[in-house]
């Protein structure tokens, strides 16, 4: 399998110094009193904020023991690095545009609450990225035309685009009619898996699943059952669903299994935060299936009215299960609009990704090792996910570094098409959903 070009813009290491302003003066917010923030922008794409820290003016460099975390990342592909060399060629040079406000983030009656210190603006060659690293600033760089009077406020940053080289596919269509998945690269459309959709009832659960799940061992049932839900189960849920990944040679290489039904809260129509459903990520392994992942999924209220979910990894424990999971994504997705499944453990602080729980916000080359035992750093992967009632071919992203086999790209499409299907188990109970993801007719809704 060969991988399509991307690059990796990255901006972080931020710090503020204001030389002569030691004192706070009382019609200024003063940064060492009042959080700092900036937003960064890169042409075309959405703008994005973080937390400047503020050092004191006597520092002449940034501090060694201070966290240093990533603030923004942009991702090219293909096509957006040769948009934007072409015209940086024949326009204006590309830039990442910085604006730094002291006072604290928000809007508050349409007006921002912060208060505009100054800009900063780094010149991007984005020519070459895609098989080289560049390093465009590493450093202070004085703060632009528009800072407080008398300041001479200096902020520290490092710029830099990396190669960032990933695996695309993209399914023939839905997940519940059992696609063929392809492997793109450019023009080129090659067919690299497939998947079986299985709906397993309660009378033909162990008939249904010995099809689905061609070979597994036996023993693959005890994991099934202890990552499983024992409440009781309500007349009205979404259950026994089922997806497995084939290799060209028929295969099973990975599956993705409803393990805890998806069930309506006690008076209401939705699948509750508090009570979601989930699945399991499973990957083959010593002759039988072993659990990689945890995803959970329920219908948030509010405004939002989204798909809440959350993916966690479980460790390979050698048959232990003490050890405990590890959270890599945590966010929501537009039920009407659909959006992106993320796991980005380097992404900054814009609510496009989510670190996991408990890990420093940043990648290796920003800050220490994520936490233990854990593999995952940067970006790792990306589903695009259709809203309701739309048809969804989930296109799906994987970075070649956490790819080293067949099963590993696998995996991510199994958990791709979970989610997929996640956005039809939290439908409303009260509307209706196809019939391939129906047990009996009278569940339709």
């Amino acid at each position: 399998m060969d991988p399509c070009p991307f690059v990796r813009i990255t901006v972080g290491n931020l710090a503020l110094k204001i030389p002569g302003a030691s004192k706070p003066a009382r019609s200024v917010v003063h940064p060492s009193s009042s959080p700092c923030f900036c937003k960064i922008k890169l042409k075309n794409f959405p703008l994005q904020t973080a937390v400047i820290p503020y050092i004191p003016p006597d520092n002449t460099q940034f501090p060694e023991g201070q966290h240093q975390t990533l603030a923004a990342t942009f991702h090219l592909c293909k096509s957006d690095l040769d948009r934007l060399v072409t015209k940086s060629i024949f326009t204006n040079k590309l830039h990442v545009k910085i604006s730094i406000y002291t006072g604290r983030r928000g809007n508050t009656c349409g007006v921002n609450s912060g208060r505009l210190l100054g800009k900063v603006s780094v010149p991007l060659d984005l020519a070459g990225t895609e098989s080289r690293g560049v390093v465009f600033h590493s450093g202070w760089i004085s703060v632009g035309k528009e800072c407080v009077k008398g300041s001479s406020a200096q902020l520290h940053l490092n710029v830099k685009a990396e190669p960032d080289p990933r695996f695309v596919f993209q399914f023939d269509g839905e997940p519940e009619c059992s696609p063929q998945v392809f492997q793109i690269q450019g023009n080129i459309r090659q067919p690299v898996f497939t998947c079986k959709f299985s709906l397993r009832t309660t009378t033909g659960d162990r008939n249904q699943r010995s099809r689905s799940l061609q070979g597994e061992p036996n023993s693959s049932r005890s994991w099934l059952s202890t990552f499983g839900s024992e409440r009781e189960r309500p007349l009205k849920e979404r259950k026994g669903w089922s997806i497995t990944v084939h290799d060209l040679s028929g295969s099973p290489v990975a599956a993705a299994s409803m393990v805890t039904p998806f069930v309506p809260s006690p008076g209401s129509d939705r699948v509750s935060r508090s009570n979601p459903g989930s699945w399991l990520i499973l990957r083959p392994g010593d002759g039988t299936w072993k659990p990689w992942g945890r995803l959970e999924a329920w219908r948030e209220r509010g405004s939002s009215d989204g798909l809440g979910y959350r993916f966690e990894l479980i460790p390979d424990t050698k048959g232990s299960m003490s050890a405990a999971s590890i959270v890599l994504a945590e966010s929501t997705l537009s039920s009407h609009k659909g959006g992106k499944f993320v796991i980005d453990l380097g992404a900054g602080s814009n609510g496009r990704a989510t670190s996991p729980a408990g890990s420093p916000r940043g990648s290796g080359d920003y800050g220490h090792g994520l936490w233990p035992y854990c593999m995952y750093r940067g970006f790792v992967m990306s589903a695009s996910v259709d809203g309701e009632g739309k048809c969804s071919k989930p296109g799906v992203e994987v970075s070649v570094q956490h790819v080293n086999c067949t099963e590993d790209a696998a995996a991510f499409v199994a958990l791709a098409a979970a989610v997929d299907l996640s956005m039809d188990a939290c439908q409303l109970f009260s509307q209706r959903l196809r019939k391939e993801l129906c047990q009996d007719q009278d569940l339709l809704g």
